[in-house]
């Protein structure tokens, strides 16, 4: 078996420092996001999402971001799934994008918040007859019969709804996750890594500090 102790990877892809850095983290993501798309990372919107119980126990998976802005960051699920229970609890979850190739990490900390039932509405418009009739017919995180029963509720939905228009239900829709610090981590050779991190301050001001690899 292999030493799973020994695996290493030497980071020297590039630097970064303050000076470099733009005064908005979002911008900053902007700028990131411009040059892994570049790069021809697959799936460069796929991220962690971390969520916590009332009582502090978490959990972890990985979703994709649909959208951003300088309101935060947006992904969709299934508002009563084991995540949609979490963050009903407890509206608080942290985001964390790695980016190999560009041995870049970003990781986002904030508060969410659905999106309005217009912006709901419009992205499951956009999905695909398939993603969205698999909407309809599954009671995501539950525990189900079996593959079978899955697939043969997905063939009743496709065929009660033929020729209709497939519209969102009530509990699928959006989560918002409004940041309030983001650090931008760039990996450096001796695990000396670079790690920029923002705090949102009083008056929507951020502040920006280095922090120890």
């Amino acid at each position: 078996m292999e030493d799973i102790s020994a695996i290493r990877k030497e980071y020297r892809l590039r630097p970064m420092n303050e000076l470099s850095m733009s005064e908005d983290p979002i911008l900053q993501f902007s700028r990131w996001w411009e040059e892994a798309s570049l790069s021809g990372i697959e799936e460069i919107n796929a991220m962690t999402l971390a969520t916590s119980s009332v009582e502090g126990v978490p959990s972890a998976r990985i979703v994709l971001l649909k959208s951003f802005d300088k309101n935060g960051f947006v992904f969709f699920t299934n508002y009563e799934s084991f995540k949609g229970m979490q963050l009903e609890e407890n509206p608080r979850a942290c985001l964390v994008f790695f980016w190999k190739e560009l041995e870049r990490q970003i990781r986002i900390t904030g508060i969410t918040e659905k999106t309005s039932e217009k912006e709901s509405d419009e992205y499951f418009e956009s999905r695909p007859e398939g993603s969205r009739i698999g909407a309809l017919a599954s009671p995501q995180s539950r525990v189900i019969e079996g593959r079978d029963w899955l697939e043969e509720k997905v063939e009743k939905i496709k065929n009660s709804l033929a020729g209709q228009q497939i519209k969102r239900p009530s509990q699928w829709g959006g989560y918002r996750v409004k940041p309030v610090t983001m650090e931008f981590w760039q990996g450096r050779p001796n695990r000396l890594h670079d790690r920029i991190q923002y705090n949102l301050q009083s008056g929507g001001i951020w502040n920006l500090e280095r922090l120890a690899p």
